[in-house]
C-alpha cells in the first residue's frame, strides 16, 4: 500500500489544531491564532518521525512526554508552573477523550487506528482513513461547540454577583477606569447586533466628552432628535430599543467602545463585542460603582493572566 505522507500529515495537522483550540477553550487563556497554528505544525511533525524513525527516542513514553511539553510551550505563553501543568493535563485529557471517540468510530466500522498523545494516526488507506476526515468535518466542530458552550455556562454560573470589580473602558483610543457591578438582572442585548449592553452613568462617561458635546448629546436623547448628536460622536453612538419592566417600549443611547477590561481576581477579562448604554444620571447615591456589567460579557470575553 502506498502512503501519501502529505495527506496523512494534513489530516493530523487539522486534528492537532482542533485539539489545541479545545485545550485553549477549556483553559480560558488567551493565545494568538498564529501560536495555535505553529503549535499544531510542531505537533503534526510526529507523523513523519513515526513513519521514518519508528525506533527513535521520540516514540518512547518519555519522548512523547517531552514532545507534549514542547507543544504546550510553543502554543501557550509560559506564565506560571501551575498554569502550564493545567494546560498540559488538559491537552492530554482532550487528546484521549477525542481520540477515544474516534477509536470507537473506527472500531464500529472495523477500521484500524493508532492513537498518540501528539496526534492520531490511521492506516486503512494511503490518504488517511475516511472516518478521520468525516470526524474533522462534522464530529469535532460539534464536540468543540458543545464543550465550549458548557464551559461558558459554567464560568457564568460562577460569577460572584455581589462583588464590585475594577473596570477600564476604552473609547476613541482613550482609557478611563472606574468600578463596576455585575448585575444578574441586566439581560439587555441590542436586538440588531446581539451585543450585550452595559450601563455607565454620566459622571464616568463625561470624561470622554467636551462639555458642549455632552449637553448636545443629552438634548438629543431627551428630545429624541438624532440630528443634535455631535458630529464627532455620530459614528460612536447607537440607538438601542428595549422593553422596560412595565412592558413599555423605550430606547437607549449607547456608545461603541473599542475595549472593556475587568479585573476578575487574578485574571483580566477583555471584551470587545459590547455596547455601553448611557445613563444620564448617577447609578447609585453613594457612588460605589459607575457601571452595571452584563453577565454575558464573561462568556464573550477573552481571559488573560493578570
Amino acid at each position: 500500500m502506498t502512503i501519501y505522507l502529505d495527506a496523512v500529515w494534513v489530516l493530523n495537522l487539522l486534528l492537532d489544531l482542533m485539539l489545541l483550540m479545545l485545550t485553549q477553550a477549556l483553559s480560558r487563556v488567551y493565545t494568538p491564532k498564529r501560536r495555535l497554528v505553529i503549535g499544531a505544525i510542531v505537533a503534526s511533525l510526529i507523523v513523519p518521525a513515526t513513519i521514518y524513525y519508528p525506533s527513535a527516542f521520540l516514540n518512547t513514553v518519555y519522548g512523547k512526554l517531552l514532545y507534549s511539553i514542547l507543544i504546550i510551550l510553543v502554543t501557550f505563553q509560559f506564565t506560571t508552573i501551575r498554569l502550564f501543568l493545567k494546560q498540559l493535563l488538559l491537552f492530554y485529557f482532550v487528546t484521549f477523550s477525542i481520540g477515544g471517540g474516534l477509536f470507537a468510530a473506527h472500531y464500529l466500522l472495523q477500521n484500524p487506528v493508532a492513537l498518540s498523545v501528539n496526534g492520531i494516526l490511521t492506516f486503512s488507506s494511503g490518504l488517511g482513513d475516511p472516518v478521520s476526515w468525516i470526524f474533522i468535518i462534522i464530529g469535532f466542530p460539534i464536540a468543540f461547540w458543545f464543550t465550549k458552550s458548557r464551559m461558558d455556562k459554567h464560568v457564568v454560573d460562577k460569577i460572584r454577583y455581589d462583588q464590585i470589580y475594577d473596570v477600564t473602558l476604552q473609547i476613541k483610543g482613550i482609557r478611563f477606569s472606574t468600578t463596576g457591578y455585575v448585575d444578574s438582572g441586566n439581560q439587555l442585548v441590542d436586538p440588531l447586533t446581539k451585543k450585550p449592553v452595559i450601563i455607565c452613568d454620566e459622571s464616568f462617561l463625561q470624561q470622554w466628552f467636551q462639555e458642549d458635546d455632552w449637553i448636545k448629546l443629552k438634548g438629543a436623547f431627551e428630545n429624541f432628535d438624532i440630528e443634535k448628536i455631535p458630529v464627532s460622536w455620530e459614528r460612536y453612538v447607537q440607538i438601542v430599543p428595549f422593553h422596560g419592566v412595565e412592558g413599555k417600549s423605550n430606547f437607549l443611547f449607547a456608545l461603541k467602545p473599542e475595549e472593556l477590561s475587568i479585573r476578575y481576581g487574578e485574571q483580566k477579562i477583555i471584551a470587545t463585542k459590547l455596547l455601553v448604554g448611557i445613563q444620564f444620571s448617577t447609578l447609585t447615591k453613594d457612588q460605589s460603582y459607575h457601571c452595571l456589567l452584563h453577565p454575558q460579557i464573561i462568556k464573550l470575553a477573552t481571559i488573560h493572566s493578570a
